[in-house]
């Protein structure tokens, strides 16, 4: 069958704004009207079922309908549906059994539990017989794009360069690191403090960071001040695709680059990662107190109860598609002031239909316990000292940042010959009597504080050992004997001879 060659193509939007597909013939003896409208979509949430629609209008017969996936960059086209008016048939080319049902003025194909692999472009072909001829073929064609997103999969946050030590003598720059995995697009990422929209001051971001600084849904700042520790992603007006069920929308994030204080302009990345700093870091201030004014409690070098929150964001692609996002919170550390205080990172999306949130307490270590096994130790054991928890306060649950264990000998060196030993556990092996009574002594710190506790090691008498010894004294007193006797036998012998 011969396609006829259309005199004329336009491509218009209808009422609703779609766009439209128009293709009129028409000589002295051929005309024929197609008009070809693919409704668009909004982004669908992994998982959902969505559902393609391809509306046209004609004045002619229908020849048939074929579905398009484009692939590869659009350089190959995958068939996943077709009706064939000839056969009057409809064969489906999608694999798991997905359902379609066909209209004369509406094809419908239903995409049950869209995947990633289903994002892309799809195009709907229409073909008509012309009103003049059987022979003569009209096409029209339609298309959209399918983007499916994907909510995060985790969030955590990290302390960057922990375990790390307590100084007494100078403040201390802190940065703490939350961690989104799994997301796509790339999620909103934001910190609170005691469940307070923290003020950032947005740093120069690295080169696969994508994104701008935006506002916090719900958060009402004062003018001038900054809500820039939000990255804003695509425009995302719609939770689920299908028609039966809910539409939601979202409203544009307003972008954002103001600092978080007026009339001062953006510093320099604080870090170029957890592991490295640039020479760019913003330097807090500090102040060296002489050491004859030190005290055992708490430096007195706090600067303000409003610190600067230095704000940088980072984000990677996985081999999924999906996008791992890294936002990094710093200030300068103040351990009267930040002891015990609740920081959290939440995230928005759009694919979640409430915040994704994940929180640590900061908390100085204090009142380790120990445990001694065994607890009752004899000589030539090996014994085990290990820290089993803290005393922690009424709203802290762990210990974070993770602390420093340092084990030492009160008054000399450890059984092994070492001034001191890292590390939550410490191990003696096979000890010696001499050891009884030894005081061992642990020190852990974070960069919030340091505390020290102590154990004495008592060492019993070990009458398996006694026994053993006993034995071969025995042993060595039955020797000694014989030799004895073999010797004056021999004096005896040399005589007669």
């Amino acid at each position: 069958m011969s396609t006829g060659q259309c005199c004329g193509g336009e491509a218009d939007r209808d009422d609703r704004g779609n766009q439209i597909a128009s293709h009129h013939c028409q000589n002295a003896t051929l005309q024929g009207y197609l008009t070809v409208s693919i409704e668009p979509l909004p982004p669908a949430v992994i998982g959902d079922t969505v559902t393609l629609r391809c509306n046209f209008q004609t004045d002619s017969n229908l020849r048939e309908i074929v579905w398009f996936r484009v692939i590869e960059g659009g350089s190959t086209k995958q068939k996943i549906f077709t009706y064939d008016a000839i056969y009057n048939t409809s064969y489906s080319h999608i694999e798991d059994n997905r359902k379609q049902e066909d209209l004369v003025y509406q094809s419908t194909v239903r995409l049950p539990e869209v995947q990633m692999e289903d994002d892309g472009l799809y195009e709907c072909h229409v073909g008509i017989y012309d009103t003049g001829s059987r022979d003569k073929v009209i096409l029209a064609s339609g298309s959209l794009i399918l983007t499916v997103i994907v909510p995060p999969k985790s969030i955590s946050v990290v302390a960057a360069n922990s375990p790390a030590p307590f100084s007494r003598y100078e403040a201390q720059n802190f940065t703490l690191v939350c961690i989104v995995t799994g997301a796509k697009p790339a999620p909103m990422v934001y910190f609170k403090r005691d469940g307070e929209l923290i003020d950032v001051v947005p740093t120069r971001q690295s080169s696969s960071s994508v994104g701008d600084q935006s506002k916090a849904p719900g958060e009402e700042k004062s003018q001038g001040r900054s809500q820039a520790g939000l990255l804003s992603s695509q425009v995302l007006t719609s939770r689920d695709p299908d028609d039966t069920k809910l539409h939601k929308s979202l409203s544009l994030l307003e972008e954002e680059g103001k600092l978080a204080r007026l009339g001062q302009d953006s510093p320099n990345g604080p870090e170029e990662g957890p592991e490295q700093r640039s020479e760019s870091y913003p330097k807090p201030t500090t102040e060296v107190i002489p050491e004859t004014v030190v005290s055992r409690e708490f430096p007195r070098w706090v600067q303000s109860s409003d610190p600067l929150y230095y704000f940088q964001l980072r984000q990677q692609a996985a081999v999924d598609g999906t996008m791992e996002v890294r936002a990094m919170l710093t200030w300068s550390l103040n351990p009267q002031l930040d002891n015990e205080a609740l920081f959290s990172c939440e995230v928005n999306h759009p694919a979640l239909s409430m915040p994704m949130q994940a929180e640590v307490t900061l908390a100085a270590p204090r009142g380790p316990k120990l445990s001694m096994s065994p607890t009752k130790a004899k000589v030539g054991d090996t014994v085990r000292i290990t820290v089993q928890g803290f005393q922690l306060g009424p709203s802290a649950s762990e210990v974070f940042p993770e602390p420093m264990f340092t084990w030492n000998k009160v008054g000399g060196h450890l059984l092994d010959g070492r001034e001191e030993h890292d590390g939550r556990e410490l191990v003696l092996e096979r000890i010696p009597a001499e050891l009884n009574g030894s005081m061992f002594r642990c020190t852990a710190q974070n960069p919030l504080g340091s505390t020290d506790t102590h154990t004495r090691l008592i060492v019993f008498d070990n009458p398996r050992l006694k026994k053993q010894f006993i034995a071969i004294g025995a042993a060595v007193s039955r020797c000694s004997l014989t030799l004895t006797s073999m010797l004056l036998l021999l004096i005896f012998t040399s005589e007669l001879t």
